[in-house]
């Protein structure tokens, strides 16, 4: 029995490359597909956003002398990959999806309408959101915010490569200690870079709970859908 019916699952672009130095893992994209498919058939409704940082990151590109603007737009391109290669493989195993890009250019994908979007949710399309918000400045993870709270979810779920939220990089430090449960208000006073800023803002004003999870574990989203997850809850 799932606690959560309806979710918006914000993945990373890094988490595809599955270790190589970037682009997509093809066997990494088909587990993601596996695993949002099994999901999506204890009918769970599900919207997704990737990040980019896979292919081009915005960021990094000012760093290297991009333009601001030019760079987050190239960015936002990158998502849009990153959701027409899930939205494939999804397809290929049997799953209905549909991408949507907050800018619009079809036929690569329709442009964002929420009316399009819960309309495609009650027929049990899992939802591709891709393009970010449509503009420079905001990060994935907003975007992700902003949809969640547009498609009315229950929750929002951000599937990383470690298994919550921790006081240092448990990768990195092995004495780091993880939260089980965190309000918005600590996260940003401890300063520990789960979420940018703008989206704790969105989710807090919104009252959107985020579960921060480790997507690479097998089983975990099934869990994180019942309410067993062993991650982190932000609320």
């Amino acid at each position: 029995m799932v606690k959560y019916k309806s979710v918006l699952l914000k993945l990373s672009g890094e988490s595809l490359t599955a270790g190589q130095s970037c682009g997509i893992e093809p066997a990494r994209l088909m587990d993601y597909a596996r695993r949002v498919k099994e999901a999506a058939a204890l009918g769970v409704r599900i919207g997704i956003v990737f990040g980019g940082g896979n292919i081009f990151r915005g960021l990094n590109g000012v760093n290297q002398g991009f333009d601001r603007v030019k760079g987050d737009y190239m960015g936002m391109l990158a998502t849009v990959i990153n959701g027409l290669a899930l939205q494939s493989a999804l397809e290929s195993i049997g799953v209905k999806a549909r991408l949507f890009t907050a800018i619009r250019m079809e036929p690569v994908g329709e442009g964002y309408s929420k009316q399009k979007v819960m309309k495609a949710l009650e027929r049990r399309e899992v939802v591709i959101f891709g393009g970010g918000t449509g503009n420079p400045y905001f990060t994935t993870d907003t975007a992700a915010a902003l949809r969640a709270v547009e498609m009315e979810a229950d929750v929002l779920l951000k599937g990383t490569r470690v298994d919550g939220v921790y006081t240092a990089d448990p990768e990195k430090d092995p004495t780091a200690v993880k939260f089980e449960t965190l309000s918005f208000d600590e996260a940003y006073r401890m300063n520990l870079k789960v979420m940018d800023l703008t989206s704790f803002t969105m989710c807090r004003e919104n009252k959107m709970p985020v579960i921060v999870f480790d997507m690479n574990r097998e089983g975990e989203l099934i869990r994180v859908l019942e309410g067993k997850t062993a991650g982190t809850i932000i609320r």
